[in-house]
């Protein structure tokens, strides 16, 4: 499944949020977790573990098989070619940047180490302030098995490790229960709806989920 974001982050380097949809090496477990203190997520019994790594060059093919047209049904369909490329450098350069902006990460799976989707963080002005955006992607053959919540309890983490900006939010769309659910179990709280027209000529409703980070 997938999570999509918002018009700035399908446009500049978001993934959209779905059901299952550190740099380097931020391990954590997922699904179904228990919400703890401070929005913190604690691991089920028997929950996957998953690895964020920082995105890579080496990184195209896996962003290539995450464009698969069941996973981007909230987004208008599969990019193209060459949007595929144009966002590919943008996760990279993100990947790169010192300046608090965002991280993208891979998914991987552990023990297997095997590459399962995309997620990350960046930098959104949302009602005048900034905050951080997240939104995830898991491939279609990995779905159900509590990977995505696994990497999001990961990714909450890193983005509060950056300790500078008090909220994380994700837009998942009204009618993608798995995304909604997954941020509910997540520790996000629900502020309501909101309207966005992206990509142009595909108008949607999302759910405006928040976690604070601090």
């Amino acid at each position: 499944m997938r999570t999509e974001g918002t018009e700035q982050s399908r446009d500049g380097l978001g993934s959209e949020t779905g059901e299952d949809s550190g740099v380097g090496g931020a391990a954590a477990h997922g699904e179904g977790g228990l919400r703890g203190e401070a929005g913190r997520v604690r691991p089920a019994p028997g929950s996957p573990r998953v690895r964020i790594d920082a995105w890579s060059a080496g990184d195209l093919g896996l962003l290539r098989a995450a464009n698969a047209a069941e996973l981007m049904t909230h987004l208008g369909g599969p990019e193209t070619e060459e949007q595929i490329l144009k966002r590919h450098e943008r996760y990279v350069a993100l990947s790169a940047d010192r300046t608090d902006k965002g991280r993208m990460f891979r998914v991987v799976l552990l023990p297997e180490e095997i590459p399962v989707g995309t997620i990350g963080f960046w930098e959104q002005t949302w009602d005048g302030e900034q905050v951080y955006e997240t939104g995830w992607t898991v491939l279609a053959a990995h779905q159900g098995r509590g990977i995505a919540a696994a990497a999001v309890a990961a990714v909450v983490e890193r983005a509060r490790a950056e300790r500078t900006h008090r909220s994380l939010h994700a837009f998942p769309s009204v009618d993608n229960p798995a995304s909604n659910a997954l941020c509910r179990r997540a520790g996000f709280s629900l502020l309501g709806e909101r309207d966005f027209e992206y990509p142009p000529g595909h108008p949607r409703r999302v759910n405006n989920w928040r976690l604070r980070l601090t």
